[in-house]
């Protein structure tokens, strides 16, 4: 996390299938561009094949994000943090 910059809402996209690493990827390469971007992750788990997530935090309301029409995608609300 940034210093100063509190995370305010977590954002999840999670795509599956044969493109979704690369679709998540270039997700991944254009939120640092987008205001009150903190920080994400590209997920994979052993347990889910073929599922790949997005996990990103930011400091204000989540913009608009380029989501590819295949993408479900959550907003959350930080209520608490440790």
């Amino acid at each position: 996390m940034s210093a100063g910059r509190a995370v305010r809402w977590v954002h999840y996209a999670e795509a599956r299938g044969e493109t979704a690493r690369r679709e998540l990827g270039a997700l991944l390469d254009a939120l640092p561009a987008l205001p009150g971007f903190v920080g994400a992750e590209l997920l994979v788990s052993p347990a889910q094949p073929g599922l790949v997530l997005v996990a990103s935090r930011w400091a204000g309301d989540v913009p608009a994000l380029p989501l590819p029409e295949s993408v479900r995608s959550w907003t959350f609300e930080v209520l608490e943090g440790r």
